[in-house]
C-alpha cells in the first residue's frame, strides 16, 4: 500500500474523515503498523488501551462483554476504515471487548502521544474534531431527554 491509499483510508474513518491531507501525512507516518493472522487476537477485554486502530485492510471481530447478563453480546465486524477504540485515541481506557482478526488483516495504532502531536500541529483538526463530538454528545442528550419524557409519560397519576 502506498501513502496516497493509507491517506485515503484515513480520510474515510471516522474522527480522521475531516482532517486535512498533511494531517493524515501524519498520521500515516507516525501510526504504528501491525499484521495479524486469521483468528489472531489484537487485544483482550480489560486490557488497558495503548491507542486506537484504524482497519488499514482485513476484518475484526469485536465481542463485547454485556454485565447484564452471563453471555457475551453479539460480535460486531470492523473492516477497512473502520476505527476501534476511538476514545482511546486520546486516553488510556480499559478495553470493554475482544478483538480478533477474522481473516488476514492490517491495522494501524495511533497513540494519544501521536493523536495530541496531531492536534497540536494541526488546530483546526483539533477543532473538527471538538465539533463532532460535541454534536454527538448533543445527541445523547436529545435522545436521553426524549427517553425520560416517555417514562415519565407512562408513570401511574397520582390521585
Amino acid at each position: 500500500m502506498g501513502l496516497d491509499d493509507d491517506i485515503a483510508i484515513l480520510a474515510a474513518a471516522p474522527v480522521f474523515e475531516l482532517f486535512e491531507r498533511d494531517a493524515l501525512r501524519l498520521l500515516s507516518f507516525a501510526g504504528d503498523r501491525r499484521l495479524l493472522g486469521e483468528g489472531e487476537l489484537l487485544f483482550a477485554r480489560g486490557e488497558p488501551s495503548d491507542g486506537g486502530y484504524v482497519v488499514m485492510s482485513g476484518t475484526i471481530e469485536l465481542t463485547p462483554f454485556r454485565a447484564d447478563s452471563a453471555a457475551d453480546a453479539a460480535p460486531v465486524t470492523v473492516s477497512r476504515s473502520g476505527v476501534i477504540g476511538r476514545n482511546a485515541l486520546f486516553r488510556s481506557v480499559a478495553r470493554p471487548a475482544d478483538a480478533r482478526a477474522r481473516e488476514a488483516s492490517e491495522v494501524m495504532r495511533v497513540t494519544p502521544s501521536v493523536m495530541s502531536r496531531v492536534l497540536r500541529e494541526f488546530p483546526d483538526a483539533a477543532a473538527a474534531i471538538h465539533g463532532g463530538m460535541s454534536e454527538e454528545l448533543l445527541d445523547l442528550v436529545r435522545g436521553l431527554s426524549g427517553v425520560r419524557e416517555r417514562l415519565v409519560g407512562l408513570a401511574p397519576r397520582k390521585r
